[in-house]
């Protein structure tokens, strides 16, 4: 996970972690964030770069930061990880973005390898890469199978011409189906289209044909987003200038009730608010975050959480690489949660999730708190666990605000 950086306490030189959050029998999931990108989504604030924004033109990038040279880094940060945990059990790796995808095939499975070489990376480990539908062709996804990736996963995003415009998104509409197909081809048995609904301009019918291409394409397991117009990016500043229109709440809940319409009637359950999956394709790698697993992020701007530290790196290539090449972490600030902390947590990810929440997670106090959504049809308890209903998913965060106030 790769993320806007937060107040923090100072991470040691040596990235060691307090002895209290070392066990060496919990497995770990790794992310690697891959921060490039060709062009800039106007709707994204994630940590990426473009080659502009790295170097101007009759430039170099800045030392460690050019794609050419980043898994050298992020296996120097591998090392890192390797010397503060040791050989840790690896279950899941996931390889985001940004565009993991335009580094070379080669240098992706080199990545696999030089994790392999560093822990013990389960037989049947999930190993998923993000990858752009134009960036990728069946040869290449072919090597990054061969190489040891099991799960691909699309920005699909729309079907729709100028719904992916609003978007800046370079991809042609039919693009990611064809994707889809070249995955099947090169042996990939797990594949996923990501969608984000609420686009200015996007209407029920442009959401109902995105719905049916994805169904039509037949994936393993889809993603559907609501837009979140996150400050500072251009799409922000096209909405405060009146140029779009700001995505409307009551057509959010009725694009979200028609994903669940129409991907559960093709045989797609929810597994967690955003996400549907055929039976035994649910993403390994992203239960593990809602479950409070842990797992080390590697790369500029990425988060880490193991046994009650979280902490992030710092954001830019360029200095995150002179780090790591003086044997110094690249973290920014961490914190550690306090038991409590870890509880609320517990409380804001599990309730996401179709399992639910266990109910002795919760205090006396908040416990008594459910009487209200009950009675609203918003939660169920049966079986010691809290659930959100339907109509419960469409509200969750003000559900979880109420019971933890």
């Amino acid at each position: 996970m790769a993320g806007r950086p937060l107040p923090g306490e100072e991470v040691p030189a040596d990235g060691s972690l307090p002895a209290g959050a070392l066990d060496p029998e919990r497995p770990l999931s790794l992310y690697v964030h891959v921060p490039y990108c060709r062009t800039r989504c106007g709707y994204c604030d994630f940590n990426t770069y473009t080659a502009l924004e790295l170097a101007r033109p009759g430039t170099v990038a800045p030392p460690g930061s050019a794609m050419d040279t980043y898994v050298d880094v992020v296996l120097a940060e591998l090392d890192l990880a390797r010397a503060v945990l040791g050989r840790r059990r690896v279950p899941t790796v996931f390889v985001g973005g940004g565009t993991p995808t335009l580094l070379p095939s080669r240098d992706l499975v080199r990545l696999i390898a030089g994790i392999a070489d560093r822990f013990d990376l389960d037989r049947a480990a999930e190993v998923t890469t993000e990858a752009n539908p134009e960036t990728v062709s069946e040869s290449s996804l072919a090597e990054l199978r061969s190489g040891g990736f099991t799960r691909v996963s699309f920005g699909m995003q729309s079907a729709v011409p100028h719904v992916l415009a609003a978007l800046d998104r370079v991809h042609t509409p039919g693009r990611a189906v064809d994707a889809v197909r070249e995955a099947r081809a090169a042996g990939f048995d797990d594949v996923s289209l990501d969608l984000i609904y609420g686009t200015p301009g996007e209407s029920d019918a442009d959401w109902q044909t995105s719905l049916d291409a994805v169904v039509d394409a037949a994936p393993d397991h889809v993603s559907a987003y609501a837009l979140i117009v996150e400050e500072g990016t251009a799409l922000a500043r096209r909405i405060a200038r009146g140029i779009l229109a700001a995505p409307d709440d009551d057509e959010l809940a009725d694009r979200y009730l028609a994903a669940e319409a129409a991907l559960g009637e093709a045989g797609y359950s929810w597994y967690e608010l955003s996400n549907w999956a055929r039976p035994g394709h649910e993403c390994r790698h992203n239960l593990a975050y809602w479950r409070s697993a842990d797992w080390w992020g590697i790369g500029p701007g990425a988060h880490s959480h193991v046994g009650g530290v979280r902490w992030w790196n710092l954001r830019h290539p360029a200095a995150y690489a002179a780090r790591l090449a003086t044997g110094v972490s690249p973290g920014q600030a961490r914190e550690v949660l306090t038991d409590d902390e870890r509880r609320v947590e517990r409380v804001l990810l599990e309730v996401r999730l179709s399992d639910g929440l266990p109910l002795d997670v919760l205090t006396s106090t908040e416990r008594l708190r459910l009487a209200d959504p009950q009675s609203r049809g918003l939660v169920s308890v049966a079986g010691g666990r809290v659930r959100l209903t339907i109509a419960g998913r469409l509200l969750a965060d003000a559900v979880v605000r109420d019971l933890l106030d």
